[in-house]
């Protein structure tokens, strides 16, 4: 059994479409959706739009969450104030720029999904089972993935937020980042996603990754006036972020 997981699309219009081509090679058969639809791109309406329209089983992000239902944070955690500036200029505009069909759509989005398949149980969030916006990245406290896998109850924990890929074992719990979609933070504009193959006895994990007009993304996001550092980690794959906590 074959399971594509999609997370952080991030109004990347022209990824999720790249990446859906990729899909519908590989032929899975099940789809999920991490979270994180809106924000930081140019074309919110047409990826929530796209999402819905393939009925794509979808846990509500943080910036799902504050587009929604009109917070006034992304819920991001920046420190650096720069950092939080942008965010909130990100986040007016996509409040602005997003439709209310789109906003009510973000409203219905649960915390969490869960499913068994093949024996396997298998829990979907955005940043963790404790919070959408909890960044678990790989090199979190052993102490801290123990405590997760304990509150999971699961075999295979999917997660985003980050946007970071990685895979690890804690406590009998296989912890997957299925990074980005839209906006990849590991030094590698191309999308990112993972496809989860599953039998009676075993997990493999493959990341995809995807080639894409990360060109047309970025000149949109230029064209509409949004930060240029926006467009310029587009190109360039963002940049890692590394958080031990």
């Amino acid at each position: 059994m074959k399971i594509a997981i999609l997370s952080d699309i991030h109004s990347n219009i022209h990824a999720l479409e790249a990446v859906w081509k990729d899909i519908n090679y590989v032929q899975p058969d099940e789809i999920y959706c991490l979270g994180d639809l809106v924000g930081y791109g140019a074309y919110p309406n047409d990826t929530i739009d796209f999402v819905r329209k393939n009925n794509i089983p979808t846990v509500m992000g943080n910036y799902d969450d504050a587009v929604g239902f009109d917070r006034a944070s992304c819920g991001c955690n920046y420190n650096d104030p720069d950092d939080v500036a942008r965010s909130n200029t990100s986040l007016l505009w996509t409040k602005q720029n997003t439709n209310v069909e789109g906003k009510d759509y973000l409203r219905e989005f649960p915390k969490s999904i869960r499913r068994e398949r093949l024996g396997h149980r298998l829990l979907f969030v955005h940043g963790s089972p404790r919070s959408i916006n909890e960044y678990l990245f790989a090199d979190r406290r052993e102490s801290t993935f123990e405590r997760i896998a304990r509150m999971a109850e699961a075999d295979v924990l999917l997660c985003g937020h980050t946007h970071l890929h990685y895979q690890k074992y804690v406590d009998g719990t296989m912890f997957v980042n299925t990074g980005s979609v839209g906006k990849p933070k590991d030094g590698d504009f191309r999308a990112g996603y993972v496809l989860l193959i599953l039998d009676a006895g075993k997990i493999h994990v493959d990341y995809r990754r995807v080639d894409y007009n990360v060109s047309a993304a970025a000149q949109a996001v230029r064209d509409n006036g949004l930060p240029d550092q926006f467009a310029s980690q587009l190109e360039a794959g963002g940049e890692e972020i590394l958080v031990s906590v």
